[in-house]
């Protein structure tokens, strides 16, 4: 295959990532009344370092578009061990990250929202490694989505310590 026909190849797999990123998790939002819409959340306690609300509908559109167009890159190329590891990472962390929402706001468990946005920054963090490693550009496509998740993980474990009693399933990890 050449350059221009690879170049095309991975244009129109980013025309089905991107929008099922894109929706699928804005689908997960609404499923969970996520956001400043829930009278759980919008009553809890914010970090002072909290974005304003309608900041994270549009950092989210940006991250999910630039995982769909690191997912279509990786797609891409011929099939190998690393990628199979790569695409199962990718496909582990995205789960996690759909899942975050129904935890968080849908299950008001600060906690387990902890744990699982942990895990979906580590395997992120290996995803993005690996895409470096495969096409260095899909790697580098990821890097504000980490510094994303960084924020939001913060943002999690400050909620969870400024209102104890809140959660739902606490497990013991924040306080109380």
């Amino acid at each position: 295959m050449n350059e221009r026909s690879a170049e095309r190849n991975w244009l129109k797999i980013a025309a089905v990532t991107v929008p099922a990123i894109v929706i699928v998790g804005w689908l997960m939002g609404q499923v969970s009344n996520s956001g400043f819409g829930n009278d759980w959340y919008a009553a809890l306690d914010k970090p002072a370092f909290q974005p304003p609300g309608w900041a994270f509908g549009v950092v989210w559109t940006i991250l999910y578009t630039m995982l769909g167009i690191a997912l279509a890159l990786i797609l891409a190329e011929p099939p190998s061990p690393l990628r199979r590891t790569a695409l199962t990472l990718f496909a582990v962390q995205l789960a996690l990250n759909f899942a975050w929402s129904p935890i968080f706001f849908g299950g008001r468990m600060i906690e387990i929202g902890l744990v699982t946005i942990v895990a979906m920054l580590l395997t992120a963090t290996a995803t993005a490694n690996l895409f470096r490693r495969i096409r260095p550009v899909a790697g580098w496509l990821m890097l504000p989505y980490l510094a994303w998740l960084c924020l939001a993980t913060a943002l999690n474990y400050e909620t969870g310590k400024l209102n104890p009693g809140a959660d739902a399933a606490p497990l013991g990890i924040i306080g109380e």
